[in-house]
């Protein structure tokens, strides 16, 4: 759910003998779960949302909530009611964001027909279509992504390391620093190729991309977790290992890093434009130079 959230008031104002009112599910609790208008209409407090871009609700729980909101019953009755303005508003996806302190609510967000859409470090993230129409709300990010360095000097030497643990751990195998395994102080240059690999990571695919940066420094600061050892290499020396020979895989990117060094293989360089809002973003292509060029000259 890409895009801006707005904020408004959740509430509908419905000719109803009861109405709702949307207020953060702490001040719910301290104000009891309906109160009294001047008029003697009933008001049920809800959950606070964020209306999004696509007609749908966000709701983030906080960890600082009172203490009763923590209780399940509690919990379960305002986001019940909640359902049921979203509802009656026409909401479509609701989104609710859990911290990882607030765990014991899962069975309760589930009970209310939620399921898990995707999880990190601090936090799980529920969904649900209410509408009876088909649910649109898109899938969890179906790709990791990994990056290599390809960092080269002016002695046509390139940065190499040997790992720890891992594939690579007592082969004595040299490879391209990957992840973030190795700090040395570079430019980024471009992106010199991309491999795809589907659903080699619990069934998430991975895209790898193997980028050029140039060194402004012949230092290196080896991080000691990870790394056994590193140093910088003659690129022909790396091409020539047995293991990057005989891997079709290792091998081919090798020949691009060559490529690259002898004849300037152009990769893909960034290219600074903005998005609609004035956001600065990045295109990637090829000579983005000629690219201008052409243009200015139509």
């Amino acid at each position: 759910m890409n895009g801006r959230f707005i904020c408004p008031g959740l509430a509908p104002r419905v000719p109803f003998p009861i109405r709702y009112k949307s207020i953060s599910a702490s001040s719910a609790l301290r104000q009891g779960m309906t109160e009294h208008n001047d008029s003697g209409i009933e008001q049920i407090q809800l959950l606070d949302g964020c209306e999004d871009s696509y007609g749908g609700v966000r709701v983030e729980i906080k960890e600082d909530m009172d203490a009763d909101v923590m209780k399940a019953d509690v919990f379960a009755s305002l986001l019940r009611a909640s359902i049921s303005s979203w509802k009656q508003q026409g909401k479509k996806g609701v989104w609710i964001k859990l911290p990882i302190k607030c765990s014991h609510l899962v069975d309760v967000i589930v009970k209310e027909n939620f399921r898990y859409h995707h999880a990190e470090a601090d936090y799980l993230m529920l969904v649900r279509w209410l509408p009876e129409t088909q649910d649109t709300i898109p899938a969890n990010a179906s790709h990791r992504v990994g990056v290599g360095a390809f960092v080269l000097n002016d002695k046509r030497e390139v940065l190499v390391v040997q790992e720890h643990s891992g594939r690579f751990q007592g082969t004595g195998v040299w490879k391209l620093p990957t992840g973030v395994v190795n700090e040395v102080d570079t430019k980024f240059v471009e992106v010199l190729c991309f491999r795809q690999s589907h659903k080699s990571f619990f069934t998430k695919s991975d895209l790898f991309f193997l980028c050029v940066l140039r060194p402004e420094s012949s230092a290196i600061n080896k991080q000691n977790v990870e790394i056994e050892a590193a140093q910088w290499m003659p690129i022909e020396e790396y091409a020539a290992q047995h293991f990057v020979i005989n891997n079709k895989q290792f091998n081919f990117m090798a020949k691009i890093c060559l490529a690259k060094a002898d004849h300037g293989y152009p990769g893909f360089s960034a290219w600074e434009t903005t998005t609609g809002s004035g956001k600065t973003t990045y295109i990637y292509c090829n000579n983005p130079e000629i690219v201008e060029n052409f243009a200015s000259s139509m």
